[in-house]
């Protein structure tokens, strides 16, 4: 179940490394500690060294400056390896979980969501989030770092000390009205980029039908003008980026011009001394890196509540069937089939060819959503348990790039020479290159070639009910009838159900029923 807001989602992700957080928090406050503390050092070696004459106050003072150094040369080393390790947990975990929630979906997902929005969650999304966990430290230790200087500058001259208190988050103040803006020309760029992507995926998937027909230049040109909507949108953002760059300089720099004058006026009234002064001028001049910081850290923000999100947006799509509140265990061994709607029964541990006709997706919905095995609804058992005793397996399904005995072995029990040998599949692992590397869906296959490439994967999973969605429909007559034979045999003692109008399978089969006249 998805978190109930994007914060919290992004909570639920930062939650899970409480130590990595709590490291970060440390080591960013005292990386800007020494920068924050250090105009004042030098504020006080002026006026104890250097007015005074005094070389032994000024090496102390020296000391001090070399000690928050090396101070914050440590808690640098510290705060960039838990900022990035905290990037990658973000990224990983957001990437982990999305994934996850798109396995669970299975093919309710391509019903739901085009491809390009998967992908632009991939590809886009989760790295704006572990952008997020990124700059935490370094927000915090900026919040910390200011805090302590303006303390200690309040001490010093109050006058002085409420101008900082006041004049800086101000100015962070003033880059407030800026975020909203932003985040909506976020929300436009990101929905353009998720647009594009999907007509990108479309294109490529049927870019072989495209050049059949001359559709090329038209679809390029639906591509180059979609493109073109999404560099409106990403420039758009990037004047409210502009912006916020210039407000974080403007408005911390008018804060400096300000302390600079007032500290000058008391100076030369003798309220001050000169290296009050100095320090008053640097601890101005510091802080412009947290506001810099803070502006670095909302805009973080918005883009990972956009992230956050579309990734919400998948989590919260739940699969059809959704699971049974009540779910049931399905006996143990192979499985009877029995359709209540049409009174349809395929015995246990037998091969049944079903001749659908031009009813086949039809009946198959039907039959999915009445069917009992072993005298337990499928509507009543857990989706989990039901995927690994029963199997669909059509013969448009997709095969992965990469070694094709990896693609095709599931390691569920089933030889996978043996599947090989009976999807008749071992010349098309001769037929691929020498390192037998299958290209991304296989697309320098024949039709034939992969859905034999498919079988033996079907079959590889070994599972107590294996159903085949016309699984030899591209493959001629003769490797067609071998195949028949071969699946029933290695296929004995378990429950396979075939829809096909191939009178090759019907000879071979224990069953062969003709439903194709059925409404």
């Amino acid at each position: 179940m998805a978190p109930s807001s994007s914060p919290r989602f992004l909570w639920s992700l930062l939650a899970q490394r409480p130590g990595l957080l709590a490291l970060a928090t440390i080591s960013g406050a005292l990386w800007m500690l020494p920068t924050a503390l250090l105009p004042l050092v030098v504020g006080a070696a002026i006026d104890a060294g250097i007015r005074a004459h005094d070389v032994g106050s000024l090496l102390r003072w020296v000391l001090v400056v070399l000690g928050l150094g090396v101070a914050q040369m440590i808690a640098a080393g510290t705060l960039n390896w838990a900022a990035h390790t905290l990037w990658i947990h973000g990224t990983a975990s957001a990437q982990r979980v999305v994934l996850a929630h798109v396995v669970r979906l299975g093919g309710t997902l391509t019903r739901k969501v085009r491809a390009g929005e998967v992908v632009a969650v991939g590809a886009s999304d989760i790295y704006r989030i572990g952008g997020l966990f990124e700059v935490i430290g370094r927000a915090t230790g900026s919040l910390v770092s200011f805090a302590v200087a303006a303390i200690v500058v309040l001490w010093i001259s109050p006058i002085m000390g409420v101008v900082v208190l006041i004049g800086v988050p101000l100015a962070t103040v003033g880059i407030g009205p800026l975020l909203r803006p932003l985040r909506r020309r976020e929300e436009t760029h990101r929905e353009r980029l998720g647009q594009v992507s999907a007509q990108a995926a479309d294109i490529v998937s049927g870019l072989r039908i495209l050049r059949g027909i001359g559709g090329e230049s038209r679809f390029h040109a639906r591509f180059v003008a979609a493109s073109r909507q999404v560099r409106a949108a990403g420039v758009a953002t990037g004047r409210i980026e502009a912006w916020l760059a210039g407000a974080e300089i403007l408005l911390p720099g008018l804060v400096t011009v300000l302390v600079t004058w007032l500290g000058a006026r008391l100076a030369l009234d003798g309220t001050i001394s000169v290296g009050q002064l100095v320090a008053f001028y640097g601890v101005s001049a510091y802080l412009v890196i947290p506001v810099r910081t803070a502006t670095e850290a909302s805009y973080a923000w918005a883009s990972a509540l956009v992230a956050a999100g579309r990734a919400r947006a998948l989590l919260r799509l739940e699969p059809e069937p959704a699971p049974p509140e009540q779910p049931e265990q399905l006996p143990p061994g192979p499985l009877e089939l029995f359709d209540e709607s049409i009174g349809l029964r395929i015995p246990a541990a037998e091969l049944t060819v079903i001749d659908a006709g031009e009813h086949v997706e039809a009946f198959a919905e039907r039959f999915a959503g009445q069917v009992r095995a072993g005298g337990v609804p499928l509507r009543d058992v857990e989706p989990d348990a039901l995927r690994q005793r029963i199997v669909l397996a059509h013969n448009q399904d997709l095969l992965f790039s990469g070694p094709a005995r990896a693609e095709v072995d599931l390691g569920s029990g089933v030889d996978l020479e043996s599947a090989l040998h009976a999807a008749d599949a071992h010349e098309v692992l001769s037929a691929l290159p020498a390192d037998e590397v299958l290209d991304e869906r296989a697309r320098s296959l024949s039709g034939g070639q992969r859905q034999r490439l498919l079988l033996a994967r079907a079959l590889c999973a070994d599972a107590d009910v294996l159903i085949l969605d016309e699984p030899t429909s591209a493959v001629d007559a003769h490797t067609e009838a071998r195949i028949a034979e071969r699946v029933k045999e290695i296929r004995r003692g378990r429950t396979t159900v075939v829809f096909s109008q191939s009178p090759l399978w019907a000879a071979v089969a224990d069953q062969a029923l003709d439903v194709g006249a059925k409404p």
